[in-house]
């Protein structure tokens, strides 16, 4: 018995001996950085970016690869069933990770066993509405659609978008009855808030920062638990809706059984590179703020997040099938 003991012991240790070894060997190929959605958006600029750095300071390629489609399942799936060996990681928004699971009766792979490595960064979404409406804070915005039910209408860039189910939180933590317009992308449903054919709208600050600044909406509130540098005299959601917090945020994730190791060596790579005062100004002035987190503080954030959405998207009976 003592014999077997010892075996198992000296097996433990040469595992553990191995996976040091091959975290310190990581990466000595390209690694494959899969995107979920297409080219262009603020999502892709933050994966290319962290991809530069990583291979600037690991000294090796870190290659995007965008794989849309289905509400970015598909590239989710890919990255899900790849090998677990640090040469694929997924960078995504919060839908494949915490609001597909929820929203779809069936995935192709499960968001929970995807290895957190970091919150890279994030930004709130905010509450614009048209100037035609005549309100001026969230508490006017709320009496005015008590005594309109149903007669405020409010946009998104989709069904099951950060931005649809932030209104439909909103409906549900304030008992407004208001009434959802989807569209196809943020930039018409950000023209017609202009225009007045709809009256309110939950965008992201990047999105939308431009058209408050010229004065074509009015921001009410943040969806970030502080108000932002960004908008510093726009009160958050939560100063009248206690509670209430939304953002947009980009997080790298591994493949299942991933080895600690390399999570851990990919997630300090990001803390010190994405942390760059270089890089900090960069994503400033695309509206995002830098997290670069550790992988317990990321899946602690996801957990969050999933019960956030979750519970949104089940009071409001939302599906994607």
């Amino acid at each position: 018995m003592q014999n077997l003991l010892s075996r198992f012991a000296l097996l433990a240790a040469a595992l553990t001996l191995s996976a040091v070894a091959i975290a310190q060997e990581y990466p000595n190929k390209a690694v494959k950085v899969v995107v979920p959605y297409p080219p262009g958006s603020g999502l892709d600029r933050v994966a290319r970016l962290t991809a530069e750095r990583l291979a600037r300071k690991l000294e090796q390629p870190f290659v995007v690869e965008n794989k849309s489609g289905a509400g970015g399942n598909i590239g989710a799936d890919f990255a899900f069933k790849s090998a677990p060996d640090g040469y694929t990681v997924l960078v995504t928004p919060p839908s494949p990770l915490v609001i597909n699971k929820t929203m779809y009766s069936k995935l192709p792979y499960d968001p929970d066993e995807f290895v957190p490595v970091s919150i890279i960064a994030s930004l709130p979404n905010v509450l614009v509405v048209t100037n035609r409406l005549p309100v001026e804070n969230v508490a006017q915005l709320l009496a005015y659609a008590n005594a309109n039910p149903n007669k405020l209408n409010y946009a998104s860039q989709g069904a099951g978008t950060t931005p649809h189910l932030t209104g439909e939180m909103f409906k549900s933590m304030s008992g407004a009855k208001i009434v959802h317009v989807p569209y196809k992308g943020v930039a018409p449903a950000l023209t017609d808030l202009i225009g007045g054919q709809v009256e309110m709208m939950f965008a992201d600050i990047a999105s939308a920062l431009p058209h408050i600044r010229a004065g074509k909406v009015k921001a009410l509130a943040v969806g970030s638990t502080q108000r932002t540098p960004l908008l510093p005299n726009t009160p958050t959601m939560a100063e009248t809706i206690p509670g209430f917090s939304s953002v947009l945020w980009y997080a790298m994730a591994a493949p299942p059984k991933t080895s600690p190791d390399i999570v851990n060596k990919l997630a300090s790579t990001i803390g010190s590179e994405m942390k760059d005062p270089g890089v900090i100004k960069i994503l400033n002035d695309l509206s995002m703020e830098v997290i670069a987190g550790t992988p317990a503080e990321a899946r602690a954030f996801m957990r969050q997040e999933a019960e956030r959405w979750g519970n949104v998207i089940r009071t409001a009976k939302i599906t994607a099938d």
